[in-house]
């Protein structure tokens, strides 16, 4: 939200400086994010002077440039060469001194300083509009009326626009604070909460409203009371659509909204002064006078103000007139209907909508407009008809024109005012503080709260229409702890601190992992679980799909963690950092038919780059399948249970992909990510991606640990190479060896691979070493040589495998 200092002051009734409304603001829970000075001329003119040219005469080694002698109120004229064609003796000019910093339109930046220009000396610049910042204009340098008084600044006669604009960290519930009279209503009561109770913020009124004929009178019907419980309207002829006053564009522009005309301009003003979404439509286009609150039937083509055409449901409330729909009620205008440069005559809308109907529409149709924020969390119903005099009063006072008809206004069943009772002790109990019932009562009459009853106990309260999220005690708590400042909560002198529940074994291990990651140099990352259904295949009939999406990016919720782990990967790498160690625990989410969905926890990883950077003793390592396969052989290792073995997979997203399985459950696939998939993020270095299956491998980890005496015998290696089919994996190696079931078999480590024609067609060798050890005494070179020689068998006979000498 954003909130300009010039325009909330308007409503305080005393002047607060800037810093001291950042801080109020701040202390009743309107949270200020920042607060920057704005100008409507960049450098605001600072510097700048207002100087008369007293000479011109041709510069000497130049020919479209002027020597000129310029007054500026000092007691010597200043040398400045000219380069306008239109510069003349007697004209007064702007005037950029040495040492002055001039803003351009476009472009940095620039400091005057002393030149010399074709060899003569120049003292500074008689300035363009572009060259200062005002105008679009280089068609030659600013002449200003003769009676301009010389030596002025040029900021006292341009008055540029300056603001201080506050950003504020609106929660969700706070309707009430999306406009400046709103936030103005809570600072005007802490101010009589602090300092004076007869503080109150000045509530702009239209008393002076009335229609001035029934020229152009137009009904209203509401068919759907429901979702519009109230709407108000009212005409007005003979408007010239044109560009805002000075003043009304320096406003919006300083809040960051572009103005459009004088119309959608006060529209605009009204809704961020007040907090009231206003529609204007072209009275014209009203077919038979009528405006007709209503839902069209399913499907119904209707073309929205950006020209697109939209499919309507049946549960969209649309503004119609006699035969078709005008606009989608507190959503978007339509395309016929809206305001032109050639409107003559409008119908000016101010409604109160369902909230509920209105997020939906929003929605549904990927339309996140102003309006529609306001109306989804609830606006003031009470405030309809006020709001839209003074938005009537405004057109015909900037507009021109004539209001035509008096305001029909249609409420059929006002609602009434929510009731709350708050109790003194709950407030002592839920606030930590001792509030006296007077302080109770000034902030809530500063609040607008209407006393029903209060006695030595309680106090019973009728809360305003503009707080549409307070229905209970608690939120009156709320209010009152708000309004007496955040910032005095009393801190107790003892806290008490509940004891930790015991972790579980599975917490434990989720710990352990990320402990070891992190250690390993990786850093957790954390994605939406909510991503784009483009990654995925069109036919994945699997997917979970949003009803109401977010938006048409976030459209499904993930039923594989690479994709928003890429994105995450693709961000990074665009802001130079090439060498990630990255880890995410996540869930995923599929389904098999209506009312049937799955929901599974992940541990992934990401790795991209170097896995040890370089330094000036050595090179950085690039990491690579096998980096990666470390890692997760070493993340089962924690599990305390056998390192599983791994086998190709065929996986969609990794070439090649590996999968491992544990009591026939894959706990892992991890790979290379494949080109294609590369190529959606714009990635174009490898990436490698471990997917664990958490809810698989947290079912294996040990349930105790159990710790043996160290061996007393040193361990024993043998080498071994021998020649195998180049087709043959690492993994059959092993699987054979194992099953040879040599118990003093500690390991063994595959250290070589090597290809040559030397060795035959199709032929590799592979070099392992193997570890053996028995614990109960030292082994002799029988016993080795033995348990070598069946090794060697099963390669020969079960592989094929040629043993080298």
């Amino acid at each position: 939200m954003t909130i300009s200092y010039n325009w909330i002051s308007k409503y305080l009734p005393i002047p607060i400086a800037p810093p001291r409304l950042s801080e109020i603001l701040t202390a009743i829970g309107l949270e200020v994010e920042s607060m920057e000075d704005y100008e409507s001329v960049r450098g605001g003119l600072k510097g700048l002077l207002v100087g008369e040219v007293k000479a011109c005469e041709k510069h000497p080694n130049a020919d479209k440039l002027t020597l000129t002698k310029v007054d500026t109120g000092t007691d010597r004229l200043l040398q400045i060469v000219c380069g306008a064609p239109n510069v003349a003796a007697g004209q007064k000019v702007v005037v950029a001194p040495v040492g002055t910093t001039i803003y351009p339109v476009t472009g940095e930046p620039i400091t005057m300083k002393l030149a010399k220009i074709r060899g003569s000396e120049s003292e500074g610049m008689i300035c363009a509009e572009d060259e200062i910042g005002i105008g679009q204009s280089h068609a030659g340098i600013i002449v200003l009326p003769a009676g301009t008084p010389v030596g002025i600044p040029a900021a006292d006669y341009f008055k540029p626009y300056k603001d201080v604009i506050y950003e504020i960290g609106l929660t969700p519930n706070r309707m009430d604070a999306m406009s400046h009279l709103g936030a103005a209503r809570d600072v005007c009561a802490y101010l009589a909460s602090h300092e004076s109770p007869e503080l109150r913020v000045k509530t702009p009124v239209a008393d002076a409203f009335k229609a001035d004929d029934q020229s152009l009178p137009i009904s209203v019907t509401i068919e759907n009371t429901q979702a519009c419980q109230r709407y108000a309207g009212v005409s007005i002829k003979g408007i010239s659509v044109a560009p805002s006053p000075a003043w009304l564009q320096d406003q919006l522009k300083a809040i960051g909204l572009r103005p459009i005309n004088n119309v959608v301009d006060i529209t605009n003003y009204i809704l961020h002064d007040t907090g009231q979404p206003l529609h204007a439509f072209d009275a014209d286009a009203i077919k038979d006078n009528q405006v007709i609150v209503k839902n069209l039937p399913e499907g119904t083509p209707f073309i929205t103000l950006d020209g697109k055409e939209r499919k309507l449901s049946a549960e969209d409330l649309m503004i119609c007139n006699s035969e078709e729909g005008m606009c989608i009620g507190g959503v978007f205008g339509g395309l016929t209907s809206g305001v032109k440069d050639g409107t003559t005559n409008i119908f000016l809308e101010s409604a109160w909508f369902n909230p509920a109907d209105i997020r939906k529409t929003s929605f549904r149709h990927g339309l996140r407009t102003d309006a529609a924020t306001r109306f989804e969390k609830g606006v003031d119903i009470s405030n309809t008809v006020n709001v839209l005099k003074r938005a009537a009063l405004m057109i015909r006072e900037i507009a021109g024109g004539t209001i035509a008809m008096d305001i029909v206004d249609v409420y059929p069943q006002p609602k009434p005012k929510t009731e709350v009772t708050l109790t003194y002790p709950y407030l002592r109990k839920l606030s930590g503080n001792q509030y006296k019932p007077e302080e109770v009562r000034t902030v809530l009459e500063a609040l607008e709260f209407e006393i029903v009853q209060e006695d030595a106990q309680q106090i019973t309260v009728k809360v305003p229409y503009s707080k549409t999220d307070i229905s209970l005690p608690a939120d009156i708590v709320e209010e009152v702890l708000r309004i007496d400042g955040y910032d005095r909560v009393a801190i107790p002198s003892a806290i008490t601190i509940t004891p930790a529940v015991e972790k579980s074994r599975v917490a434990d291990f989720k710990e352990k992992v990320a402990g070891y990651l992190t250690g390993a140099g990786f850093y957790e990352i954390m994605t939406n679980s909510i991503t784009n259904s483009s990654f995925f295949p069109a036919e994945d009939k699997s997917l979970v799909k949003m009803i109401n999406s977010l938006s048409a990016g976030l459209d499904v919720m993930r039923p594989s963690m690479l994709e928003t782990g890429l994105q995450v990967v693709a961000y990074n790498l665009n802001r130079r950092q090439s060498d990630l160690l990255l880890y995410e625990f996540g869930k995923t989410y599929s389904t098999t038919g209506v009312n049937n969905y799955q929901e599974s926890d992940h541990l992934c990883l990401y790795i991209t780059g170097s896995h040890q950077p370089g330094s000036w003793k050595s090179k950085g390592v690039q990491a690579d399948f096998y980096y990666l396969k470390g890692i997760a052989q070493k993340i089962f290792q924690l599990t305390g249970l056998p390192v599983p073995a791994f086998e190709r997979a065929d996986l969609r997203t990794l070439q090649p992909g590996v999968q491992a399985l544990y009591q026939g459950n894959r706990v892992v696939t991890l790979g290379q990510v494949t080109n294609s998939m590369l190529e959606k993020f714009d990635i174009k270095q490898p990436v490698f991606f471990a997917d664990f299956n958490w809810n698989a491998l947290e079912g294996t980890v040990a349930t105790d640990t159990r710790f043996t005496e160290l061996p007393k015998q040193l361990p024993v290696q043998r080498d071994l190479a021998f020649v195998v089919s180049k087709a043959l994996t690492y993994n059959k190696v092993e699987q054979a060896i194992n099953n040879i079931r040599q118990a003093k078999l500690q390991r063994m480590e595959l250290f070589d691979v090597f290809e040559s024609d030397k060795l035959g067609t199709d032929k590799k060798s592979m070099a392992v070493s193997f570890i053996f050890l028995d614990p109960e005494k030292t082994m002799n070179d029988k016993e080795i040589d033995n348990m070598m020689g069946k090794i060697m068998a099963v390669l020969e006979n079960e592989l094929h495998a040629e043993i080298r000498k």
